[in-house]
Parts: structure tokens; sequence; C-alpha cells
């Protein structure tokens, strides 16, 4: 459950800002006149309901906002000339949400809608209704919900970057301080095993299955960790890598007997520096896990930009199949975070017809 700083859930601290709101604005209508007979309750009930309506703000930030803006129509038809104090709120919560251009244009439409309810139900002229000076005042009361639901917005997206970026650097420091000790404890084992296997061997003695299997399982995790550490290593890299690196990765993995190829479609654009790191990262993991245990020949990387996300595919033709599934290893679960953590979404399964296939969806988000 969401809970702000003092512990308050976030449905009762939506509940009492939308009770506080239509308190005050039905204080606001008893304590004027109407000037429509026999519309006050239909106006009080409009103006509480504008202000209950902010109860589902952080639901449905859009329809909130249509309800908020058709309340305070109906009340101001119905004779009370009353702040939308609602609408405001509504606005705040629109932007806050994202929601910016919509925001701007429910906004133009409600005052202009004002102003026509002004000019049809409460007898004013033309001149009276859209020239009076209170649309400036109602403009700057838009402005400045606006201006505060972005500030909002912006102050969340910096605290939840700099969250994540502290998470990383802990989780990488974490890392690095185990491949330290398990690359010593590891490299004990690895010496103590290659020395058992030579003595025996000296002596003529036959080597146990067992410790041949220990000589080789050490030197495969030496160079698990080595490969581990480069990549430590290659996060701190200034400038880092990115999706124009992307080419040069797919040519290396070329010397090394693959036949990868690559192929990006659409045009390419500018992109957060998380999602630029992350396109590297799944082409660079899901190559070297072709590279090294996949038993294959050819590989495929293809990368869609599209205006308002990041589709990477790299399928090869090794020997998995789907009734055989691997075990996902840490370098496919790092790849899975990685991709989570931006909000995107990502799958590595055997193919049908043979191969394993690696997908990720990388949403990238445009200002409007």
């Amino acid at each position: 459950m969401d809970r702000g700083r003092f512990g308050v859930p976030a449905g009762v601290r939506d509940w009492a800002v939308a009770v506080g709101v239509a308190g005050l604005l039905v204080g606001t209508g008893l304590s004027g006149e109407s000037s429509t007979a026999n519309s006050d309750l239909l106006g009080y009930a409009l103006l509480a309901g504008g202000g209950l309506a902010l109860a589902a703000a952080r639901r449905a930030p859009l329809v909130v906002l249509a309800v908020t803006g058709l309340c305070a129509v109906g009340y101001q038809a119905a004779g009370f000339d009353v702040l939308a104090v609602s609408y405001l709120v509504a606005v705040y919560g629109a932007v806050r949400a994202g929601h910016r251009g919509l925001a701007v244009a429910a906004s133009l439409a409600l005052l202009f809608a004002l102003h026509l309810t002004a000019l049809v139900f409460q007898g004013e002229t033309v001149r009276e209704a859209f020239g009076r000076g209170g649309g400036v005042l109602e403009l700057a009361w838009l402005i400045a919900a606006f201006a505060a639901g972005e500030a909002v917005r912006q102050a969340e997206r910096t605290r939840e970057e700099t969250a994540r970026r502290r998470a990383d650097e802990e989780r990488l420091r974490i890392a690095r301080e185990l491949h330290d000790s398990l690359t010593h404890q590891i490299s004990v084992i690895k010496v103590q095993a290659e020395v058992a296997v030579h003595v025996a061997r000296r002596l003529g003695e036959q080597v146990p299955e067992a410790m041949l299997a220990i000589q080789e399982a050490g030197r495969e995790a030496s160079r698990e960790l080595r490969a581990t550490l480069e990549a430590l290593r290659d996060d701190d890299t200034t400038p880092p890598r990115g999706l124009d690196d992307v080419p040069e990765l797919v040519r290396k993995s070329r010397t090394l007997g693959l036949d990868a190829t690559l192929t990006i479609d659409g045009r390419q654009h500018d992109v957060p520096a998380a999602v630029d790191r992350t396109v590297y990262r799944i082409v660079q993991e899901a190559l070297t896990n072709v590279a090294r245990h996949a038993d294959a020949t050819t590989a495929a990387v293809r990368i869609d930009c599209r205006p308002d996300s990041l589709a990477i595919r790299v399928d090869d033709d090794g020997r998995a199949t789907p009734a055989a599934t691997p075990l996902p290893g840490l370098g496919l679960l790092g790849m899975r975070e990685r991709v989570t953590a931006l909000g995107g979404r990502l799958r590595a399964e055997p193919r049908d017809g043979g191969g394993f296939t690696v997908r990720a969806e990388l949403p990238v988000e445009r200002t409007s």
C-alpha cells in the first residue's frame, strides 16, 4: 500500500482532499447567492460532486478531469459563481500523471465553455461574457495548477532516478566485493586441484573423475569471474556504450566464428542514457551466451526504433529446443532486471524451429 511521509495510506489522503475541496466549494456556494431561481439543490450537488470526484484522481486522472470540468460548467449554469477549485486540483493531478497535452486542451475548452455559459444562462452580453477581466485570473489559476503538477512530476522523476542510480551503485559494489572474495577462493581450489592431478599423473596413478571435474569446474569458474569483472569495469566506462556501439559488438562476434548479422529498422532518435546502455547490454549478453553455450553458427540481431519504444530481438540456430528449456543464468537474470527497472518487457526462450530467441521492448518517453 502506498503510504506518505507520515504513514497515511494514499486512499485516505485522496478522500481527505476530496472532502476538503467539496466542503470548500459548498461553503463558498452557501456564502453567495445563485442568480438562477430553483437551481440551488442542483448547484450544491454539482459543487459537492466535483469535489468528491477528486477521490479517484490518482487512479483515473483524465476521467476526474472531465467530471470536474463538467461540474464546473454545470454549477455555473445553475447560477453559482464559484472558482473551479476541484478542476484546478484535477489539472494538477493530470499533469503530474504525465497528461500535459490533454490537460491543456481540456482547460482551453473549459474556459470557452464557462464564458459561453455566462452568455447563455446568466444573460451576459458577448462583451461581458468573453471580454471580462476574470478570464485572465482564471487562466492564471490554470497556469499555476499546471506548473505545480509539472514541478512535482519532475521532482518525482528525479527522486526515482536517484534511487535507481544508488541501487545500481550498491549492486555494483556488492558484485565487486563478491567477485574479489570468490576469485581468491576459487583460485585456491583450482590450484589445489591442478597440483593433485599433476602429482597423480607423475606417480602413474589414475586420476579420479571427481578431481578432473573439480579442475575443469575451477577453470570455467575463473573464466566466468574474469568476464564478470570485465563487465563490471565496463559499467564505469566513459562514455558508456550504447546503441551506436552495437555494430562494433556484432563485428567482434564474427571474429569468434559466429556468423552474426545486424538489422536496424526505423529512424534512430535520442533515447535516455539508461535505455541506450541497456540495448547494448542485451545484445552483448545474448551474443555472449550464443558464443559460449548455444553451439550455434549464426545469430541475427534486429533492432526496431519506434517512436515510443525500442524493440530488440536476437535469434540463433543453436541446440536449444522447447522440450529442453535451459535454466536462466546470471546473465539472463541481469538482463531481466535491467529491462524491468526501465518498465520494459523481456522474453528469452527456445524457438519452435530450434535455436534460442531473446526479445526485449524498452519504452522511450517522448516529450510532449
